[in-house]
């Protein structure tokens, strides 16, 4: 209540390219708790917040609208530079969210980009990021899927108030 707009980020999920998908359910790695981020997410969406970011497996997940919001489960990693960059841990995705002045979900896109080797990261023309998150919100959320082909969100009518990002 004392804030207009609120931002979640949290490290949760089961880690690597095996885990790419958001289970709705607690997820576990190496015996560890990594808790359930589905459950997490809608509840601090019901709680108040407008925006929320996870990180943690490594890896690009899907992103859902969740009664207008935005819930992007995985950013993956953005700079790792010297490890572990093979499949989609190589690929760095960014976030541009533009929210009205009281947290609604405006536009935005996933912008792509590839982490090299010691090399650090570069974007890509081929918006490999984007293209997975998409078929990722496909599979996992296909009534709540974030992100269109393109890389744009697609935000729900009654919310947009802006043309969308081109």
């Amino acid at each position: 209540r004392t804030f207009d707009i609120v931002m979640v980020s949290f490290h949760g999920g089961a880690e690597g390219t095996k885990h790419i998908h958001v289970p709705k359910k607690l997820e576990r790695y190496l015996g560890e708790r990594r808790g359930n981020v589905h459950a997490f997410a809608h509840g601090v969406i019901d709680a108040g917040a407008d925006l929320v970011i996870g990180h943690g497996p490594h890896v690009p997940r899907a992103m859902e609208i969740y009664k207008g919001r935005l819930i992007a489960y995985s950013l993956g990693n953005f700079v790792t530079t010297g490890f572990g960059l093979r499949s989609y841990k190589g690929y760095a995705p960014m976030l541009q969210v533009e929210l009205s002045p009281k947290g609604k979900l405006i536009q935005g896109r996933v912008l792509s980009f590839l982490q090299r080797r010691y090399r650090g990261v570069a974007l890509d023309p081929s918006k490999k990021a984007a293209h997975l998150i998409h078929k990722l919100g496909k599979a996992d959320f296909p009534k709540s899927n974030a992100v269109n082909a393109k890389g744009l969100i697609e935000v729900p009518k009654q919310v947009a108030s802006k043309p969308p990002i081109r």
